[in-house]
């Protein structure tokens, strides 16, 4: 069945369409959403952003055009989008208390090396960051996310992201070495 077919059956409420529809690209966006939300979200997650596209697409078939590209590129974007969403509300929710000795020990700082007051200096030094630094770093080295997945969720460039963690980090030095 083409996708003009299998969209107008799905405008119908053709549930044995859907079903076909389902089962052909479930893997797919399987990996799509689970790309995006690697590092951050779990299994749970990459689930809700695919059943969240099919209910898109069944519940909004007309948004579909066959003219500009396939059903199955289109699943994707939508994908896409639900997983870059969830990983906005993951990372909302999901705030990191600066004084999480944890996130100290993420920076690659071997503990017994690290006094308290060291500690407290790093502490400061890290509030003291605006934002966007204080997320990236956060992200970076507490979620490890990469570069690109930060970029991606913050939307900005990788280069960017690399850019702002390397002025970010020379301003660490610079307050731990005061």
């Amino acid at each position: 069945m083409n996708d003009k077919r299998t969209i107008s059956a799905i405008r119908y409420k053709d549930e044995a369409v859907i079903n076909e529809v389902i089962k052909k690209y479930s893997k797919l966006l399987w990996s799509v959403s689970g790309a995006v939300l690697s590092g951050i979200g779990s299994v749970q997650d990459v689930e809700e952003c695919v059943a969240d596209t099919f209910i898109y697409l069944w519940e909004h078939p007309d948004k579909y055009n066959p003219e500009r590209g396939k059903l199955k590129t289109w699943l994707s974007i939508i994908a896409r989008t639900q997983a870059i969403n969830r990983c906005r509300e993951i990372t909302k929710r999901d705030t990191v208390p600066l004084e999480d000795i944890g996130f100290i020990d993420h920076l690659g700082v071997v503990d017994d090396i690290l006094k308290e007051e060291v500690r407290r200096t790093l502490i400061a030094a890290i509030n003291a960051l605006g934002e966007p630094e204080r997320e990236i770093l956060i992200r970076r080295y507490y979620y490890e996310q990469r570069p690109r997945e930060i970029a991606l969720a913050l939307d900005m460039s990788t280069k960017q992201v690399d850019n702002r963690l390397y002025q970010t980090k020379l301003k660490l030095r610079e307050a731990l070495s005061d």
